[in-house]
Protein backbone atom coordinates (compact mmCIF):
# COMPACT_ATOMS: atom_id res chain seq x y z
CA UNK A 1 0.00 0.00 0.00
CA UNK A 2 2.63 2.44 1.06
CA UNK A 3 6.71 2.11 1.57
CA UNK A 4 7.60 0.32 4.54
CA UNK A 5 5.33 2.17 7.89
CA UNK A 6 6.57 1.37 10.88
CA UNK A 7 5.47 -1.38 12.77
CA UNK A 8 2.87 -1.67 15.69
CA UNK A 9 4.16 -2.87 18.99
CA UNK A 10 3.71 -6.43 19.55
CA UNK A 11 2.97 -8.62 23.04
CA UNK A 12 3.05 -12.34 22.94
CA UNK A 13 2.48 -14.74 25.52
CA UNK A 14 -0.98 -13.62 26.69
CA UNK A 15 -4.24 -15.72 26.75
CA UNK A 16 -7.59 -14.55 26.82
CA UNK A 17 -7.82 -15.58 30.33
CA UNK A 18 -4.67 -13.31 31.16
CA UNK A 19 -5.05 -9.75 29.16
CA UNK A 20 -2.97 -7.16 30.20
CA UNK A 21 -5.27 -4.41 30.40
CA UNK A 22 -3.64 -2.28 33.01
CA UNK A 23 -0.40 -2.02 30.98
CA UNK A 24 -2.33 -1.07 28.08
CA UNK A 25 -3.82 1.64 29.43
CA UNK A 26 -0.88 2.81 31.23
CA UNK A 27 1.27 2.99 28.40
CA UNK A 28 -1.61 4.03 25.76
CA UNK A 29 0.33 2.51 22.58
CA UNK A 30 -1.32 0.55 19.82
CA UNK A 31 -0.28 -3.10 20.81
CA UNK A 32 -0.89 -6.15 18.64
CA UNK A 33 -1.60 -9.71 20.91
CA UNK A 34 -0.41 -12.46 18.94
CA UNK A 35 -2.26 -15.01 19.20
CA UNK A 36 -4.66 -14.19 22.06
CA UNK A 37 -8.12 -15.66 20.77
CA UNK A 38 -6.14 -18.36 19.15
CA UNK A 39 -8.42 -20.94 21.16
CA UNK A 40 -11.67 -19.71 19.98
CA UNK A 41 -13.58 -21.97 18.40
CA UNK A 42 -14.63 -19.84 15.65
CA UNK A 43 -10.70 -19.38 15.06
CA UNK A 44 -10.40 -22.74 14.76
CA UNK A 45 -13.82 -22.84 12.19
CA UNK A 46 -12.22 -20.27 10.22
CA UNK A 47 -8.72 -21.84 9.64
CA UNK A 48 -10.57 -24.95 8.76
CA UNK A 49 -12.49 -23.21 5.89
CA UNK A 50 -15.15 -19.88 5.13
CA UNK A 51 -17.56 -22.07 5.16
CA UNK A 52 -16.78 -23.75 7.96
CA UNK A 53 -16.73 -20.41 10.03
CA UNK A 54 -19.89 -19.59 8.59
CA UNK A 55 -21.61 -22.54 9.50
CA UNK A 56 -20.51 -21.66 13.19
CA UNK A 57 -22.03 -19.10 13.08
CA UNK A 58 -25.37 -20.25 12.10
CA UNK A 59 -25.51 -22.59 14.41
CA UNK A 60 -25.37 -19.74 17.36
CA UNK A 61 -28.14 -17.46 15.25
CA UNK A 62 -31.42 -16.88 16.86
CA UNK A 63 -32.76 -15.53 13.51
CA UNK A 64 -33.23 -11.58 14.59
CA UNK A 65 -32.88 -9.41 11.97
CA UNK A 66 -29.69 -7.91 11.03
CA UNK A 67 -28.89 -4.26 8.95
CA UNK A 68 -25.82 -4.36 7.10
CA UNK A 69 -24.00 -2.68 4.30
CA UNK A 70 -24.90 -3.34 0.28
CA UNK A 71 -22.56 -1.95 -2.33
CA UNK A 72 -22.58 -2.71 -6.07
CA UNK A 73 -19.08 -4.30 -7.34
CA UNK A 74 -17.97 -1.02 -8.35
CA UNK A 75 -17.44 -0.23 -4.60
CA UNK A 76 -14.75 -2.47 -4.23
CA UNK A 77 -15.19 -2.94 -0.87
CA UNK A 78 -14.99 0.48 0.44
CA UNK A 79 -18.26 1.87 2.05
CA UNK A 80 -17.85 5.24 1.23
CA UNK A 81 -19.11 8.53 -0.31
CA UNK A 82 -20.43 9.88 -3.49
CA UNK A 83 -18.30 12.15 -5.55
CA UNK A 84 -19.19 15.43 -3.78
CA UNK A 85 -19.74 13.59 -0.32
CA UNK A 86 -23.81 14.25 0.02
CA UNK A 87 -24.65 10.42 0.31
CA UNK A 88 -23.05 7.09 0.53
CA UNK A 89 -22.35 4.82 -2.21
CA UNK A 90 -23.73 2.05 -0.59
CA UNK A 91 -27.21 0.97 0.65
CA UNK A 92 -28.63 -0.42 3.81
CA UNK A 93 -30.20 -3.47 3.56
CA UNK A 94 -32.17 -5.50 6.38
CA UNK A 95 -32.44 -9.06 6.24
CA UNK A 96 -31.70 -12.75 8.23
CA UNK A 97 -27.72 -13.40 9.28
CA UNK A 98 -28.29 -16.52 7.26
CA UNK A 99 -29.21 -15.46 4.45
CA UNK A 100 -26.12 -12.87 4.48
CA UNK A 101 -23.88 -15.56 5.29
CA UNK A 102 -25.82 -17.94 2.24
CA UNK A 103 -24.75 -14.45 -0.19
CA UNK A 104 -21.34 -14.27 0.58
CA UNK A 105 -20.63 -18.32 0.40
CA UNK A 106 -22.01 -17.57 -3.16
CA UNK A 107 -18.95 -14.76 -3.80
CA UNK A 108 -16.07 -16.68 -2.03
CA UNK A 109 -14.35 -17.58 -5.71
CA UNK A 110 -15.67 -14.13 -7.15
CA UNK A 111 -12.55 -11.36 -7.68
CA UNK A 112 -15.20 -8.47 -7.96
CA UNK A 113 -18.00 -9.32 -5.66
CA UNK A 114 -20.63 -7.03 -4.11
CA UNK A 115 -19.84 -5.66 -0.77
CA UNK A 116 -21.04 -7.04 2.33
CA UNK A 117 -20.42 -5.25 5.76
CA UNK A 118 -21.95 -6.52 9.11
CA UNK A 119 -21.03 -3.37 11.02
CA UNK A 120 -21.09 -3.32 14.79
CA UNK A 121 -23.29 -5.85 15.55
CA UNK A 122 -24.02 -6.94 18.71
CA UNK A 123 -22.92 -10.80 19.47
CA UNK A 124 -25.62 -10.24 22.14
CA UNK A 125 -28.57 -9.33 20.19
CA UNK A 126 -28.54 -12.31 17.55
CA UNK A 127 -25.30 -14.69 18.53
CA UNK A 128 -26.00 -15.24 22.36
CA UNK A 129 -24.75 -18.76 21.84
CA UNK A 130 -21.43 -17.75 20.54
CA UNK A 131 -19.59 -15.65 23.22
CA UNK A 132 -19.67 -19.53 25.52
CA UNK A 133 -16.15 -20.22 23.94
CA UNK A 134 -15.40 -16.71 22.03
CA UNK A 135 -14.80 -13.94 24.63
CA UNK A 136 -12.86 -11.92 26.44
CA UNK A 137 -14.82 -12.03 29.44
CA UNK A 138 -14.64 -8.06 30.09
CA UNK A 139 -17.21 -8.61 33.00
CA UNK A 140 -14.71 -10.66 34.89
CA UNK A 141 -13.31 -7.62 35.76
CA UNK A 142 -16.14 -5.16 36.22
CA UNK A 143 -16.02 -3.76 32.46
CA UNK A 144 -19.12 -3.48 30.92
CA UNK A 145 -17.92 -4.15 26.85
CA UNK A 146 -20.29 -5.63 25.20
CA UNK A 147 -18.88 -7.26 21.98
CA UNK A 148 -19.71 -6.84 18.14
CA UNK A 149 -19.50 -8.50 15.48
CA UNK A 150 -18.20 -7.55 12.12
CA UNK A 151 -18.73 -9.89 8.87
CA UNK A 152 -17.82 -8.92 5.44
CA UNK A 153 -15.74 -9.89 2.77
CA UNK A 154 -12.72 -7.76 1.53
CA UNK A 155 -13.96 -4.67 3.28
CA UNK A 156 -11.98 -1.36 3.95
CA UNK A 157 -13.33 0.74 6.83
CA UNK A 158 -12.03 4.05 5.97
CA UNK A 159 -9.30 5.59 8.83
CA UNK A 160 -11.58 7.07 11.75
CA UNK A 161 -11.45 7.19 15.20
CA UNK A 162 -13.32 5.77 18.43
CA UNK A 163 -13.65 7.71 21.72
CA UNK A 164 -13.78 4.72 23.78
CA UNK A 165 -10.48 2.07 23.66
CA UNK A 166 -10.78 -0.96 21.70
CA UNK A 167 -9.53 -4.36 21.58
CA UNK A 168 -10.30 -6.13 17.92
CA UNK A 169 -9.73 -9.68 17.73
CA UNK A 170 -9.09 -10.68 14.21
CA UNK A 171 -11.18 -14.16 13.76
CA UNK A 172 -11.77 -14.83 10.32
CA UNK A 173 -9.50 -13.83 7.86
CA UNK A 174 -6.74 -11.37 8.07
CA UNK A 175 -6.76 -7.99 8.32
CA UNK A 176 -4.45 -4.70 7.63
CA UNK A 177 -4.60 -1.77 10.17
CA UNK A 178 -2.64 0.95 9.98
CA UNK A 179 -3.03 3.79 12.60
CA UNK A 180 -2.08 7.40 13.56
CA UNK A 181 -2.08 9.08 16.43
CA UNK A 182 -4.77 12.02 17.76
CA UNK A 183 -2.54 14.83 16.47
CA UNK A 184 -2.29 13.45 13.34
CA UNK A 185 -6.29 14.37 12.82
CA UNK A 186 -5.61 17.41 9.84
CA UNK A 187 -3.08 15.66 7.96
CA UNK A 188 -6.02 12.90 7.34
CA UNK A 189 -8.58 15.32 6.07
CA UNK A 190 -11.88 14.09 7.93
CA UNK A 191 -14.99 13.73 5.70
CA UNK A 192 -17.97 15.32 7.18
CA UNK A 193 -19.44 14.90 10.19
CA UNK A 194 -22.94 13.71 8.75
CA UNK A 195 -23.65 11.34 6.82
CA UNK A 196 -20.90 8.84 7.66
CA UNK A 197 -20.02 5.39 6.82
CA UNK A 198 -20.23 4.06 9.75
CA UNK A 199 -21.15 6.54 11.90
CA UNK A 200 -17.81 8.35 12.97
CA UNK A 201 -16.31 10.82 10.44
CA UNK A 202 -13.61 8.82 7.94
CA UNK A 203 -10.55 10.40 6.13
CA UNK A 204 -11.18 11.13 2.66
CA UNK A 205 -8.08 10.13 1.32
CA UNK A 206 -8.17 6.40 -0.35
CA UNK A 207 -5.43 5.16 1.14
CA UNK A 208 -5.21 2.54 -2.09
CA UNK A 209 -4.56 5.48 -4.09
CA UNK A 210 -3.51 8.30 -2.03
CA UNK A 211 -3.75 11.63 -4.25
CA UNK A 212 -1.11 14.08 -2.82
CA UNK A 213 -1.24 17.17 -4.89
CA UNK A 214 -5.13 17.09 -3.53
CA UNK A 215 -4.41 15.88 0.19
CA UNK A 216 -0.47 16.95 0.73
CA UNK A 217 0.17 16.70 4.23
CA UNK A 218 -1.42 13.04 3.71
CA UNK A 219 2.38 12.37 3.62
CA UNK A 220 3.22 14.14 7.06
CA UNK A 221 0.65 11.95 8.09
CA UNK A 222 2.47 8.50 6.78
CA UNK A 223 5.72 9.63 9.09
CA UNK A 224 3.66 8.88 12.11
CA UNK A 225 2.25 5.48 10.66
CA UNK A 226 2.18 1.97 11.97
CA UNK A 227 0.86 -0.82 10.73
CA UNK A 228 0.14 -4.49 10.85
CA UNK A 229 -1.47 -7.65 9.36
CA UNK A 230 -3.20 -10.27 12.26
CA UNK A 231 -3.45 -13.48 11.39
CA UNK A 232 -6.71 -15.22 12.51
CA UNK A 233 -6.54 -15.48 16.28
CA UNK A 234 -4.60 -11.95 17.06
CA UNK A 235 -5.73 -9.02 18.43
CA UNK A 236 -5.03 -5.48 18.54
CA UNK A 237 -5.03 -3.02 21.21
CA UNK A 238 -6.14 0.41 19.73
CA UNK A 239 -5.97 3.28 22.06
CA UNK A 240 -8.89 5.89 22.56
CA UNK A 241 -8.81 8.31 19.89
CA UNK A 242 -5.87 6.75 17.81
CA UNK A 243 -7.16 6.74 13.97
CA UNK A 244 -6.95 3.21 12.46
CA UNK A 245 -7.97 1.84 8.61
CA UNK A 246 -9.12 -1.31 8.45
CA UNK A 247 -8.55 -3.64 5.75
CA UNK A 248 -10.17 -7.09 5.52
CA UNK A 249 -7.53 -9.15 3.28
CA UNK A 250 -9.81 -12.39 2.45
CA UNK A 251 -13.12 -13.19 0.64
CA UNK A 252 -14.41 -14.13 4.02
CA UNK A 253 -13.51 -11.68 7.37
CA UNK A 254 -15.13 -11.60 10.72
CA UNK A 255 -13.88 -9.81 13.40
CA UNK A 256 -15.21 -9.08 17.24
CA UNK A 257 -13.84 -6.32 19.14
CA UNK A 258 -14.84 -4.68 22.22
CA UNK A 259 -15.01 -1.18 23.11
CA UNK A 260 -14.83 0.10 27.08
CA UNK A 261 -14.56 3.71 28.12
CA UNK A 262 -12.37 5.58 30.86
CA UNK A 263 -15.41 7.10 32.27
CA UNK A 264 -18.74 6.22 34.20
CA UNK A 265 -22.01 5.52 31.98
CA UNK A 266 -23.50 9.29 33.30
CA UNK A 267 -20.43 11.10 31.73
CA UNK A 268 -21.73 11.49 28.38
CA UNK A 269 -19.55 11.84 24.92
CA UNK A 270 -17.29 14.48 24.71
CA UNK A 271 -19.03 14.46 20.82
CA UNK A 272 -21.95 16.93 22.29
CA UNK A 273 -19.46 19.36 23.08
CA UNK A 274 -18.09 19.31 20.27
CA UNK A 275 -21.38 19.55 18.19
CA UNK A 276 -21.68 23.03 20.65
CA UNK A 277 -18.59 24.01 20.03
CA UNK A 278 -19.03 24.27 16.47
CA UNK A 279 -22.54 25.97 17.06
CA UNK A 280 -21.50 28.49 19.20
CA UNK A 281 -17.81 29.45 19.10
CA UNK A 282 -16.10 28.27 15.71
CA UNK A 283 -17.47 31.55 13.89
CA UNK A 284 -17.24 33.77 15.92
CA UNK A 285 -14.33 36.44 15.64
CA UNK A 286 -11.01 35.46 15.68
CA UNK A 287 -10.55 37.85 19.11
CA UNK A 288 -13.34 36.15 21.04
CA UNK A 289 -12.40 32.93 19.42
CA UNK A 290 -8.69 33.34 21.48
CA UNK A 291 -10.26 34.55 24.26
CA UNK A 292 -12.47 31.33 24.53
CA UNK A 293 -9.82 29.53 24.26
CA UNK A 294 -8.41 30.98 27.18
CA UNK A 295 -11.63 29.80 29.10
CA UNK A 296 -11.64 26.32 28.09
CA UNK A 297 -7.98 25.85 29.21
CA UNK A 298 -8.54 27.22 32.60
CA UNK A 299 -11.82 24.83 33.00
CA UNK A 300 -11.42 22.10 30.78
CA UNK A 301 -8.26 21.23 29.71
CA UNK A 302 -6.12 22.74 32.49
CA UNK A 303 -5.49 20.71 35.60
CA UNK A 304 -9.22 19.54 36.55
CA UNK A 305 -8.95 21.02 39.85
CA UNK A 306 -7.83 24.23 39.15
CA UNK A 307 -10.70 26.32 38.23
CA UNK A 308 -12.31 25.37 41.72
CA UNK A 309 -9.19 25.12 44.42
CA UNK A 310 -9.49 28.38 45.54
CA UNK A 311 -13.10 28.10 46.50
CA UNK A 312 -14.56 26.09 49.34
CA UNK A 313 -15.87 23.09 48.75
CA UNK A 314 -19.32 23.56 48.86
CA UNK A 315 -18.98 26.34 46.74
CA UNK A 316 -17.51 24.14 43.81
CA UNK A 317 -20.31 22.89 42.21
CA UNK A 318 -20.15 21.71 38.99
CA UNK A 319 -16.45 23.12 39.49
CA UNK A 320 -15.56 19.64 41.85
CA UNK A 321 -15.88 16.46 40.51
CA UNK A 322 -18.98 15.41 38.89
CA UNK A 323 -20.91 11.91 40.25
CA UNK A 324 -23.88 10.98 39.22
CA UNK A 325 -26.49 12.94 40.71
CA UNK A 326 -24.26 15.96 39.72
CA UNK A 327 -24.08 14.61 36.58
CA UNK A 328 -28.18 14.85 36.05
CA UNK A 329 -28.19 17.78 37.18
CA UNK A 330 -25.99 19.35 34.46
CA UNK A 331 -28.28 17.38 31.75
CA UNK A 332 -31.26 18.99 33.26
CA UNK A 333 -29.71 22.40 33.16
CA UNK A 334 -28.51 22.26 29.95
CA UNK A 335 -31.65 20.92 27.94
CA UNK A 336 -33.71 23.83 29.70
CA UNK A 337 -31.04 26.23 28.25
CA UNK A 338 -31.27 24.73 25.03
CA UNK A 339 -34.82 24.87 24.67
CA UNK A 340 -34.91 28.54 25.58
Amino acid sequence: MFDRLADVRVMEGHGADALPLETLLADGLPTVLKGLVRDWPLVQAGRESPRAAMDHLRRHYNGRPVQYNWGEPETAGRPFYNADFTALNCRVRRGGLDQVLDELAGYLDDPRPPTYYVASLLVDYCLPGLRAGNDLDFAARGIEAPPAIWIGNRVTASCHYDAPNNIACCAVGRRRFTLFPPEQIANLYPGPLEPTPGGQAVSVVDFAAPDFERYPRFRDALATAQSVVLEPGDAIFIPSMWWHHVQGQDPFTVLVNYWWGSMPAWIPTPMHALYHALWTIRDRPEREKRAWREVFEYYVFGPAEQAGAHLPEPARNILGPFDEMLARSMRAQLIGKLNR
